[in-house]
């Protein structure tokens, strides 16, 4: 493959990956946009995943565009040896063709600087390789807790829900979670009465704070 052709491909690579950093960036707003929603209708879960979603697609815009500026970078050089490749050729040509006038040219220089590049242009799969495994490795599944739960309460403000309330939707959750484990942790057997009795009174305890919480 020719310098130009690696040219090409790099520079086609690169507004490829900024146009999907842009497409990213579009996601994170329709999913911040969608944990108000969530927020403004007190369904934190929802809110939890939508907060999720917008910062891992913000991560994922910088990683691309974090890579089309590597690549560029790359670019810019195979441009500079494209052009110093053919001026080393145009010189061959010179001392094939004018031989005697050229005699202290020094063709060992040449050489080796042709044999540089070809090295530095083998080297250029490598470094198209490991950019998919730099992206794996820099964007991740899960974003940290302490980020979801920052972008959560600037939605909440954003949306004019202030902190008590915001607080009072965590609380409301908690019990639900709490509710749902004690009823599949409830025996079914009426051998064991005891310990029925006392899971379906903190079930109705739980049941009247939900009820109370509401409320308010």
């Amino acid at each position: 493959m020719s310098l130009d052709n690696h040219l090409f491909n790099l520079k086609f690579a690169s507004k490829e990956l900024q146009r999907n950093s842009k497409k990213c960036e579009k996601e994170e707003k329709a999913e911040k946009t969608k944990l108000t929603n969530a927020i403004k209708k007190g369904n934190m879960e929802v809110a939890q995943v939508h907060a999720e979603n917008a910062i891992r697609k913000k991560n994922e815009a910088l990683n691309y565009l974090r890579m089309s500026a590597r690549i560029d970078a790359v670019a810019a050089r195979v441009q500079t040896a494209a052009t110093q490749k053919r001026v080393t050729q145009s010189m061959s040509g010179v001392v094939k063709a004018m031989e005697s006038a050229l005699r202290s040219m020094n063709l060992e220089k040449v050489q080796n600087l042709m044999d540089r590049f070809e090295k530095d242009f083998e080297n250029l799969d490598v470094q198209s390789a490991t950019m998919e495994g730099s992206m794996t490795a820099t964007t991740t599944l899960n974003a940290p807790q302490a980020q979801v739960n920052a972008l959560i309460q600037e939605a909440a403000d954003k949306a004019g829900i202030t902190s008590a309330l915001l607080y009072h939707f965590v609380d409301v959750i908690a019990l639900q979670l709490c509710s749902l484990e004690l009823n599949m942790e409830m025996p079914s057997t009426a051998s064991i009465g005891g310990k029925v009795s006392t899971s379906t009174a903190e079930n109705d305890e739980l049941t009247q704070r939900l009820a109370a919480l509401r409320q308010n």
